[in-house]
């Protein structure tokens, strides 16, 4: 039997397998990278070892490293987990080399099906050639061969972009998974994104464990996911475990493992088989009453599984809560995250914990959050509410994308397919944050100081303070008077540093403030609070652009230098961060006046890039 696993991973799925080795009685050891030397992850587990000399957003993908850290450590089986080498034949070949077990498929599965190119043909298909694409081929999707989670995919509409497309997706691909091949697929625009996951042990009984819905996707990366996939005829879901089974036995699979499918016009069309656990695992476990991780080790204890699945029950949804900020194009955010708690009855998998640093090296998901009910609705409803009473103190985030989501109409009404974001995306993160926060904020901020230690015998004159919320300057005011804190057009019913009570329109609200620096919570709003005297150093020309993220500057456009014209959102800067490409454009029409980015250079945010002086 299995007595101690290593994890060769890092944040929220170590969590989640430390998690149940710990019931299991299994002891656990972690690896990180020196940027991960306090992270939770490392915290949580028996043992941690530093993966030494690579750089941090490499260090993951040095497998001999991790093979040596697993020996010294005394552990006797390795668990990938997913992304980095978890679906990489030579790592499972040289865990098997060194006598330990390897918690995966067999490296001659992960190597049939780890290439969506060999995988497609495994299943009688082929990808388009890319030097033959024409206009009746259009839209296609440039994919990368070697991974997932939308890095390395570009939408193709125009035959003359083409080419551009695919040397992103290549330096993408490359940066992502130490692979820049690449293919070319028709691209279905309305189709709905349905998985199978399966488990197989190693005496040939394979489970089709239900499907999910993985339709809402942001830039091909998945945001919101269920199980089972609603409003599916039974027919089309047997013919979907039926392909899911068949693509399984084709490689004699052993373990968790996914087959994804885009679903059209009635039809099934297979996209890829992911040889490890998935993101989105739990919303299964939650419908089957299973451990997923806990199966894993069972069957590679050599322990078969019944000859029938169990039962599922009841419905589960999944929403992935990121780091990032949707009023900057959606870039990953940095910082500090002094608060991630959720209400009791939902799930939450995290690699992270009050006080944490986000770092610029991996990817922005801050946690899963999974909410499970015995119908759809209940269960949408739940993880909605869950959500938006959640407290989430730190870098800007998607929750408002995520909760906003949950109660639309088309996905309510289980209508969804992959082009939701493309068509809703706009009116889901309108800004709408709470008028009344900056004044409880406020007020929040005048309590603990002496009650007539701000009171004036001159009423016109109140208190003001500014905040940014939602990407614009509020100035509120309030008075102290005799009476205690009082503003205009509300009653101010509770005022203290945590806690503020106003009534509006005979309406009490309750407004729970938590601070953190220039930083301000109030319920689910982000404010920044302003200084009274903005700094004059602090303007900047007009057309600067800035980093938005830290990174590395990876490409400049070709001929750029100062003096040269350009158009309105030309792309000029590349950034590489975690793992993904970010393109900085043009703010105008004009010509560019500045320019500091250097292939190469590291930044930081708010770091100068360019100047462009509009027309």
């Amino acid at each position: 039997m299995i007595s101690s696993v290593l994890v060769a991973n890092r944040g929220e799925i170590a969590c989640r397998v430390f998690r149940t080795c710990a019931g299991l009685g299994i002891r656990t050891v972690a690896v990180h990278s020196d940027a991960d030397a306090d992270a939770l992850h490392a915290r949580v587990a028996d043992t941690a070892v530093r993966l030494p000399g690579a750089a941090p957003a490499d260090t993951y993908l040095r497998g001999d490293l991790i093979v040596r850290a697993a020996l010294s450590a005394g552990a006797d089986a390795v668990h990938p987990g997913y992304g980095f080498l978890s679906e990489n034949a030579g790592f499972a070949r040289a865990v098997h080399d060194a006598g330990l077990t390897w918690i995966g498929p067999p490296p001659q599965a992960i190597e049939a099906m780890a290439s969506k190119t060999r995988a497609k043909r495994l299943m009688g298909l082929a990808p388009l050639d890319a030097d033959r694409v024409t206009g009746a081929d259009l839209p296609v999707l440039v994919k990368a061969a070697a991974g997932g989670g939308g890095r390395g995919m570009r939408i193709v509409r125009r035959v003359e972009e083409l080419p551009a497309a695919l040397e992103g997706a290549r330096a993408e691909a490359a940066s992502a998974f130490g692979d820049g091949e690449v293919f070319v697929e028709p691209y279905l625009e309305h189709g709905r994104h349905v998985e199978v996951q399966i488990l197989a042990d190693t005496h040939g009984t394979v489970w089709p464990l239900g499907t999910r819905d993985c339709s809402l996707q942001r830039r091909h990366q998945k945001v919101i996911e269920e199980a089972p996939a609603p409003a599916l005829p039974a027919a089309l879901t047997e013919e979907l475990y039926a392909l899911a089974v068949r693509a399984a036995r084709s490689v004699s699979y052993v373990g968790a493992g996914t087959v994804e499918f885009l679903v059209a016009d009635g039809r099934a069309h297979f996209l890829e088989m992911n040889t490890r656990l998935q993101v989105e695992h739990p919303v299964t476990e939650a419908v089957f009453g299973l451990d997923l991780v806990a199966e894993q080790i069972r069957i590679a204890e050599g322990h078969a599984l019944d000859t029938v699945p169990p039962r599922a029950s009841g419905h589960a949804v999944e929403a992935r809560l990121y780091a990032e900020d949707p009023a900057r194009d959606w870039t990953p955010q940095t910082g500090t995250l002094h608060r991630l708690a959720v209400p009791a009855g939902v799930r939450l998998d995290t690699g992270y914990t009050d006080g944490d640093p986000i770092g610029v090296h991996y990817d922005p998901m801050l946690a899963k959050v999974v909410a499970h009910a015995p119908t759809r609705a209940e269960a949408v409803r739940r993880l909605a509410g869950a959500l938006e009473r959640a407290s989430v103190h730190g870098p800007v985030t998607n929750r408002d994308l995520l909760v906003r989501s949950l109660r639309h109409e088309e996905f309510t009404s289980a209508r969804m397919d992959t082009g939701f974001y493309d068509r809703h995306l706009a009116a889901l993160t309108a800004s709408a944050p709470d008028p009344y926060a900056p004044l409880a904020a406020a007020l929040a901020d005048a309590h603990g100081r002496s009650r007539f230690g701000g009171w004036r015998n001159v009423p016109s004159q109140p208190q003001t303070k500014r905040y940014l919320m939602g990407g614009e300057e509020h100035e509120v005011r309030y008075r102290h008077t005799r009476q205690g804190l009082t503003a205009d057009g509300v009653e101010v019913v509770h005022a203290d540093a945590r806690l503020v009570v106003l009534e509006v329109d005979g309406v009490r609200r309750r407004f729970e403030v938590s601070v953190h620096g220039d930083q301000v919570h109030v319920n689910a709003t982000a404010l920044t609070a302003l200084p009274r005297f903005p700094d004059p150093a602090a303007r900047l020309a007009p057309g600067s652009l800035l980093a938005p993220m830290p990174g590395t500057v990876v490409r400049v456009a070709d001929g750029l230098a100062e003096g040269v014209a350009v158009e309105a959102g030309q792309p000029l800067i590349w950034l590489e961060a975690m793992k993904m490409q970010h393109r900085i454009s043009a703010p105008a029409t004009g010509t560019l006046t500045a320019l500091h980015a250097r292939p190469g250079q590291q930044v930081e945010p708010g770091l100068l890039l360019a100047v462009v002086r509009e027309s």
